[in-house]
């Protein structure tokens, strides 16, 4: 079976078209996608502007993630799932836009640079202080997360546009 046949099932499946199709459901999944945005990338922004330096210095890194760490979890789980919905109910449409795979590459890449940083970071951090001076990896991987998640945001926001041209 190829790409474009798995796509044309998915797209064609009885949950896709019945979300393409229904007045209320499709708006209610983008709704939640967009709430499940709010909570993750907005609260990677405070994250990431803390790790630049340009915000919150007065706090460690840790006391500014750790209590936010369940609520960007909850938020990337949200946005993922309702995602996968959104994807299911147009796949064939935005399959054969060009920014559709450019969008999940740069997540792929977020969601790398996120991985290396708590690898590389994450338990170091906690016994950061406020005072010091926070290493340029660290600060570089904050800036590339807030490049990556902007630029997915607009690229999503993209996509629907681009799919009635």
């Amino acid at each position: 079976m190829s790409l474009a046949e798995v796509i044309t099932l998915i797209n064609d499946s009885k949950l896709g078209t019945a979300l393409r199709e229904s007045i209320y459901m499709y708006p209610i999944v983008e709704g939640i996608h967009l709430v499940g945005l709010a909570f993750s990338v907005g609260l990677i922004l405070f994250v990431d502007l803390r790790l630049i330096g340009i915000f919150l210095r007065q706090l460690p890194v840790n006391q500014v993630l750790k209590p936010l760490r369940p609520w960007l979890l909850a938020g990337f789980t949200v946005t993922f799932l309702s995602g996968l919905l959104l994807f299911i109910a147009d796949a064939e449409k935005v399959t054969k836009i060009w920014l559709f795979p450019v969008k999940l590459a740069l997540i792929v890449l977020a969601g790398l640079n996120a991985a290396w940083f708590e690898y590389r970071w994450g338990k170091r951090l906690q016994t950061e202080v406020a005072s010091a001076a926070l290493p340029a990896a660290v600060r570089l991987a904050g800036l590339a997360s807030l490049l990556l998640w902007s630029t997915v945001v607009a690229a999503g926001r993209m996509i629907p546009y681009l799919a009635y041209k």
